[in-house]
């Protein structure tokens, strides 16, 4: 077992079994800074024992190898669970149950468990987004794997001021139970863990991105509105939408090109029957001010031409058993092995001659988790092991794959659209949006929740579907509603996009292009009514408003790791009720957003973190903060405060 001082008030931990350390597998952790760490072996409890020291943070390991992590003053912030036969120890039992557990199994991994004494009033927060709507983990039992709309960041933060990262891309589970704290690797060669002590969570926040490396820099446009659907079928189509934009004078700062413009998949192309002149397309999007991402997806088709060069040369997932092909939405298909530099490079090389060459620098990269259908993940095999030893690393390389070619290309604004990330994604441009989600308020309750997840987790650029994915018909009172609702809140979220599969008339479901693939339903800021497209283009308005605010919060995103969106305890740490709300939520330090979370609600109450007071947007009245108000909320209106003393003033939020 190794223990080091890793970074300002940090230590990694390190462990394994009949085989020495492997330091190459740094996973997410960056490369350990000197620090003042001090270590010595003295006497605990009349024992050995050994002692470190680095910063706030403190460890002992006894004679029996248990670790203690405590702060500088003591308090137990981490200890590992050992219930083992001891001569002189307190732990003395019969179970025989370790802190650290290294199970056989074929091949030179182990299945792996860590197990820490739990603290039944420990809060605890971040791991990535879950489709829930805990915002205290303290009990849940989560799954470390990758699925459409499930984000597994293991990194998680205490109300007793530590975090703890598990640098591990295996697949296994988190356990935070009341009992005890367990952390399982299906397949791993070692334990490889991080923790970090501060004064509060933005030290904390802040000391876990030096970690694993700070957030990207925002370019400036993709602060605005981006305007996406599934999806437009023609070139003509899209720049229809963009020009109908730009004649109602609304903002738009993004189009989107979604799945299925290709011929086939595997091509990373556009099918010229449809997409007849893609130059020319950005040519005239770029002199209306809007920039063009295009979907790509890790999907090979078995008769795509590319697919006989790379299954020979490797560049292709394994499978273990039966069919190489997984279930996608084109069929049956290979997903390309982004763990594997060459396959990165010779995907990019087809990225760059279709897409980059013609003037197309940003990209929606889907299906990242990666979606195979079923998710076997004991069947797949890839480039830097097992699915099980190194899965969850798949998204971070999959974002390589296009984040080094342009950085090669010489390009520095750099945003990617990615349905998954994993620890150090932040630091490699990645945008992560909520996956395929269901249109209903209870689905947006969960991304509420998930959103605040991630941001604690590291992951700071986030976004949801506006109106949710599946499916919403745009001529429905209720959904229209919804959709009203969801874009209010997706105003304040890092990056404001519309997107969803529409459905109403049936024509508008006929496919075009490759595979006959669906289309839905108009879904423009125009297509859901006179009383929606007015309340929406105003909220078009707001963000633009807010747009120097907006990155003010990005530049210091980019240099200290604190998220825009946040939960209220991360500036508020003093007030308990900050521990617990999950329905609101902090956009940068003086925005308070309160979203209309349910149908037919008119009227919700809005706690007031303590420590400053807070005027009302719509009112313009000022509350002492520590207290719970009543808002009114019609349809046109989403409750917000504004924080006294701070950069905002209320009227510049506040729709006429």
């Amino acid at each position: 077992m190794w223990l080091e001082p890793w970074g300002e008030n940090s230590l990694r931990v390190r462990a394994a079994k009949l085989r020495p350390i492997d330091e190459s597998m740094a996973w997410a952790l960056l490369p350990r800074k000197e620090t003042q760490a001090k270590a010595e072996v003295g006497e605990w409890e009349g024992e050995p024992a050994a002692f470190m020291e680095n910063g706030s943070i403190c460890a002992r390991v006894q004679k029996n190898g248990r670790i203690t992590i405590t702060d500088r003053d003591g308090k137990v912030l981490l200890q590992e669970f050992v219930r083992n036969r001891s001569v002189k120890g307190t732990n003395f039992s019969p179970m025989m149950l370790s802190g650290r557990e290294f199970l056989p199994m074929r091949g030179p991994d182990r299945a792996i468990t860590v197990r820490f004494e739990s603290d039944p009033e420990e809060k605890l927060y971040g791991m990535g987004q879950y489709q829930q709507e805990l915002l205290n983990l303290k009990g849940a039992v989560l799954e470390l794997a990758h699925r459409n709309s499930q984000v597994s960041i293991p990194f998680v933060l205490s109300d007793k001021n530590y975090g703890f990262f598990w640098n591990n891309p295996a697949v296994g589970t988190a356990s935070f139970g009341t009992n005890r704290t367990e952390w399982k690797a299906e397949s791993a060669p070692q334990v490889d863990y991080w923790v970090t002590a501060g004064e509060n969570p933005r030290q904390i926040m802040h000391q876990y991105a030096v970690a694993t490396g700070m957030p990207s820099m925002m370019p400036d446009f993709a602060m605005g509105f981006w305007q996406c659907k599934m999806r437009y079928r023609t070139q003509e189509e899209l720049l229809n939408v963009a020009r109908e934009y730009k004649r109602r004078k609304l903002p738009i700062s993004v189009i989107i090109i979604d799945f299925f413009h290709w011929p086939n998949q595997g091509v990373w192309d556009f099918d010229e029957r449809y997409w007849p002149d893609p130059v020319a397309m950005v040519k005239e999007l770029e002199e209306m001010g809007i920039k063009l991402f295009v979907s790509v997806w890790p999907t090979v088709d078995p008769k795509s031409p590319n697919y006989p060069e790379m299954l020979e040369k490797g560049y292709l997932i394994h499978t273990d058993r039966g069919n190489r092909t997984q279930l996608e939405c084109g069929g049956y298909e290979v997903f390309y092995d982004a763990t594997n530099p060459g396959a990165r490079e010779f995907v990019w090389e087809k990225i760059k001659q279709n897409y980059y060459d013609r003037g197309i620098k940003y990209y929606w990269l889907d299906a990242a988790e990666p979606e195979t259908i079923p998710y076997h993940f004991d069947n797949l095999r890839y480039h830097m092991g097992s699915a099980l030893e190194v899965a969850n690393i798949y998204p971070y390389y999959y974002e390589k794959t296009v984040y080094d070619g342009l950085i090669a290309q010489g390009e520095t604004e750099l945003i990617n659209l990615e349905r998954c990330a994993w620890a150090g994604s932040q630091s490699i441009a990645t945008l992560v949006w909520s996956g395929d989600i269901v249109s209903s308020f209870h689905s947006m309750r969960r991304q509420i929740v998930a959103g605040l997840h991630m941001a604690v987790a590291g992951i700071p650029w986030w976004t949801t579907d506006i109106g949710g994915f599946d499916f919403g018909d745009p001529n429905d009172p209720a959904f229209r509603e919804l959709l009203v609702r969801w874009f209010q809140y997706g105003v304040f979220c890092p990056v404001f996009r519309l997107h969803g599969a529409r459905v109403n008339s049936g024509d508008a479901l006929e496919g075009m292009g490759y595979g006959g693939a669906p289309s839905g339903a108009d879904n423009e800021v125009w297509s859901y009514g006179e009383e929606a497209y007015e309340i929406l283009s105003k909220y078009l308005f707001l963000r633009e408003r807010i747009r120097p605010y907006i990155k003010e919060q990005m530049q210091k995103c980019h240099e200290e790791g604190i998220p825009p969106m946040r939960p209220l305890f991360t500036d508020y740490p003093g007030d308990k009720k900050a521990w617990e709300v999950k329905d609101q939520f902090l956009f940068g330090p003086d925005i308070l957003v309160s979203p209309i979370t349910h149908a037919g609600q008119t009227t919700r109450e809005v706690v007031l973190p303590a420590g400053t007071r807070w005027t009302e947007v719509t009112t313009g009245i000022t509350y002492d903060g520590g207290q719970t108000v009543t808002c009114e909320a019609p349809l046109s209106v989403i409750p917000l405060f504004v924080r006294e003393g701070g950069s905002l003033e209320a009227g510049l939020l506040k729709i006429q």
